[in-house]
């Protein structure tokens, strides 16, 4: 298991703090050590819970052009046709993937092919389940197109998600299963299909990114 660059912030950060408050709660609270050890086991926890949201665990990759294979770990909450109106601007199968805080948060290319779009939108931080984030949130889109069909990936942040990482730019080719993005403590992320596409998953599915088969290319 390795830990994400993304994280290397952050888990520095949480470590200086974590350390300062147990000093001080070492210092100020020395005749009273069931509280002060009860602090310091709750700050290990933490703290590795914090090094977990950055893990990177390994693990064999499926290979196969004829396959979406899914960007993310977590659990299928959508399955249905709807219109897409930021890229397609027409119907469009849309699976959507929700990914809890215990969920690996790498995102991945579903595809290999062109990225033809990588665009970022500010946005609110709804709960990733609300029927709007995927138009109102904080939210990063991108459509890859391998010659025969273009796939729209959209990051979606929650209510706990403050930060979308998208290394992915308009013109550049990329490989099935490479790095898409981080989305810091997970969310949720969308994937647009053309209508018609035999998906291979269903509702309430767990799911692994680079892994699990989403749906057959035709």
């Amino acid at each position: 298991m390795k830990i994400h660059r993304e994280g290397l912030g952050t888990i520095v950060l949480t470590a200086l703090v974590l350390a300062l408050l147990n000093v001080a709660v070492f210092y100020f609270l020395e005749r009273v050590p069931s509280l002060t050890w009860g602090f310091f086991i709750v700050s290990v926890i933490l703290f590795l819970f914090i090094i977990s949201f950055f893990r990177i665990p390994a693990r064999d990759m499926a290979q196969d052009e004829t396959l979406v294979i899914s960007p993310c770990d977590g659990k299928v909450v959508v399955i249905e046709e709807t219109f897409e109106p930021e890229y397609f601007k027409d119907k469009r199968l849309q699976v959507s993937i929700f990914m809890s805080p215990a969920n690996v948060h790498v995102n991945r290319n579903p595809i290999s092919g062109e990225v033809k779009l990588s665009q970022y939108h500010a946005g609110k931080y709804l709960v990733a389940w609300h029927p709007k984030s995927s138009t109102e949130n904080e939210r990063h889109t991108v459509v890859i197109g391998n010659g025969k069909t273009d796939i729209l990936v959209r990051q979606i942040a929650g209510a706990l998600a403050r930060r979308i990482v998208n290394y992915l730019k308009a013109g550049q080719q990329v490989k099935q299963n490479e790095e898409l993005g981080f989305i810091k403590f997970g969310s949720r992320v969308d994937i647009y299909l053309p209508v018609g596409t035999p998906v291979k998953v269903q509702l309430d599915q767990v799911v692994k990114g680079g892994q699990s088969i989403i749906a057959q290319l035709v």
